[in-house]
């Protein structure tokens, strides 16, 4: 994609749209997505803020609450989303398959969705050379291939980032859809270079990591903050389908003070009648049937 001032989607404003219909009726497609990151002890890492301030290594605070997650907090949010039939789409990045074993073996058995999400966090793919960069996509893909039995057709960049490039990228990769760009409550075509993908609305607000890490909110306000979008999202959905994206970090909401909340939340939102539990691939499949029936 050559640079540009707007993005690589027209302007399409909610309410002069066909209806977005989701199976069975329902009015929102409900998207859990925990993200299973990797991080190294001999690499800078995020701080608890919104910034990249890298302080002497190793870090060892911070790398030790991120190693929480995959140690602990992975297996409770599991077993929440299985106590509420949710199967997730895990965003996932490719060094888990190999240094975490386990956990994938356990997302496996639940029969959860898998989307590329780099080789690790603390690597974004803007900081791959020039060129790198459709290697860095291609060899996570193939690796949770490998570990899953399935190849990814969904992508969530480290850091929500991308380079003009991208999408071009993914297109050549065979992904059906990305989550980076968080425009929008349906899904959405992007055309770019050699094709289209869709946008899947990931969430940056009803989402752990900026609400509690980087807004100090509390367990009971990001509770209170997936109430209220669903409320508003269901509501609308009469008229035309809406997605929730839940969007949850293992050492974050894993956390054993937390984990209650977003069951207490999950409870609520699956409690309503008109709600589609979904995988990421099963939602751009539904909206990409209405699309070529110009629906």
């Amino acid at each position: 994609m050559e640079s540009r001032k707007n993005g690589p989607f027209r302007y399409s404003p909610i309410n002069r749209r066909p209806k977005l219909s989701w199976p069975g009726g329902a009015q929102v497609a409900l998207w859990v997505v925990p993200n299973i990151e990797i991080f190294y002890l001999d690499e800078p890492l995020p701080s608890d803020t919104a910034d990249r301030t890298v302080r002497a290594l190793p870090m060892v605070r911070e790398w030790s609450q991120r190693a929480y997650g995959n140690r602990v907090g992975i297996f409770r949010i599991m077993e929440v989303l299985a106590k509420h039939g949710i199967r997730a789409t895990a965003a996932l990045n490719s060094d888990v398959c190999e240094i975490h074993p386990e956990i994938i073996e356990d997302a496996v058995r639940l029969q959860w969705e898998f989307m590329g999400h780099g080789r690790t966090n603390s690597q974004y793919l803007t900081d791959a050379g020039v060129g790198d960069e459709r290697k860095a996509i291609s060899d996570c893909l193939d690796t949770i291939a490998k570990a899953t039995g399935k190849r990814p057709t969904g992508w969530l960049g480290p850091g929500l980032q991308e380079s003009w490039d991208t999408l071009s990228h993914l297109v050549a990769e065979r992904c059906d859809y990305v989550a980076d760009w968080v425009a929008d409550d349906q899904p959405f075509n992007m055309e770019v270079a050699g094709g289209s993908i869709v946008s899947i609305p990931y969430s940056y607000n009803a989402n752990d990591g900026p609400v509690i890490r980087h807004a100090k909110q509390s367990p009971l306000e990001f509770e209170r903050i997936l109430r209220d979008t669903f409320d508003v999202l269901y509501s609308e959905g009469a008229q035309s389908g809406r997605v929730m994206a839940v969007c949850v970090h293992p050492f974050v909401m894993g956390q054993a003070h937390r984990i209650a909340a977003l069951d207490r939340a999950l409870a609520y939102i699956t409690g309503h009648d008109k709600v589609w539990k979904a995988t990421g691939s099963e939602i751009v499949s539904c909206f990409r049937k209405q699309m070529k029936c110009g629906s």
